[in-house]
């Protein structure tokens, strides 16, 4: 990597600031490896929905998360990013110019969600992955925590499928879901796992997020679950928790603060220069416990 590095278009919508006009998209051209740690059988596509700015709950961004299911463990992740990290990959396997990374990231990096989730990996554990500005990349595993729910007698109906209610106190929020079992697989959303049937609408009582299956597919070809975490920093849920919250206190500062030769030149969606972003908002999914 060079000493110095332009990004010329660091913009808030990535922070979950759809108010804001753009976005920071930061990547360094890391080769990404990536282990087979099982296969999928069944693939679901949700609408995920959420207000990053609880005083602005009007603002609402949307984005596609795809859930993996294979035998024992799942994959939770951001189908935006998912995009992005592979055209990235072609672009520096060719060498491409900066100004053609640049214009891929903007099309391309504008992920809201940029966690990825693997519940039963490894076995007994939960292990997230995320890179805090393009750079930083962190691995939290924990043991694995089942929510505690409490089946309701209401029916509904998601897809064609006639789904229970159930409702659970999880992670810091109220959560309520909506389960089949006509898919008779323990797994949903994010961490949400536990209930006789696949989730597949869930929304915490706030109305801050929610998850909507839109869609599924059994997989009848070979489809691997891929991890690409084993060069992630691993930290504990604290010190993973206290990273984002120093990005987001200043994401310019973060940047420099770990990449001293790194220069930042921030523009709005115009090309005029504009002061650096501070305290955005952040809204974590995961609130402790």
């Amino acid at each position: 990597m060079s000493t110095k590095i332009i990004f010329l278009s660091l913009c808030l919508a990535a922070l979950c600031a759809p108010q804001a006009k753009a976005q920071i998209i930061v990547s360094d051209g890391t080769k990404v490896v990536n282990d087979t740690i099982g296969e999928a059988q069944l693939l679901v596509q949700y609408e995920t929905r959420c207000i990053p700015n609880p005083e602005k709950p009007e603002k609402v961004t949307e984005e596609t998360m795809m859930l993996e299911i294979g035998k024992n463990l799942s994959k939770f992740y951001s189908y935006t990013k998912y995009v992005c990290d592979s055209v990235l990959a072609v672009d520096f396997a060719n060498k491409a110019s900066q100004e053609t990374i640049n214009e891929h990231m903007k099309q391309y990096g504008g992920s809201k969600l940029s966690e990825r989730t693997f519940k039963g990996y490894p076995s007994g554990k939960v292990t997230t992955l995320d890179e805090v500005a393009g750079m930083t990349r962190l691995r939290c595993e924990e043991n694995e925590e089942r929510p505690q729910w409490k089946i309701l007698a209401e029916n509904d109906s998601v897809l064609s499928y006639l789904c229970g209610k159930a409702e659970c106190q999880f992670k810091g929020r109220t959560w309520t879901a909506w389960f089949t079992a006509e898919i008779p697989v323990s797994d949903g959303p994010w961490k949400l796992c536990g209930l006789p049937g696949l989730i597949l609408k869930a929304e915490d009582s706030e109305g801050h997020y929610s998850f909507t299956a839109m869609g599924m597919e059994q997989c009848h070809t070979y489809r691997p679950i891929l991890f690409d975490g084993k060069k992630h920093e691993p930290m504990n849920r604290k010190a993973y928790d206290k990273v984002h919250e120093r990005y987001y206190a200043d994401p310019v500062g973060f940047i420099t603060g770990s990449m001293p030769n790194v220069t930042v030149t921030i523009q709005d969606e115009h090309g005029n220069a504009t002061k650096n972003p501070k305290n955005v908002p952040y809204n974590p999914l995961e609130r402790g416990k």
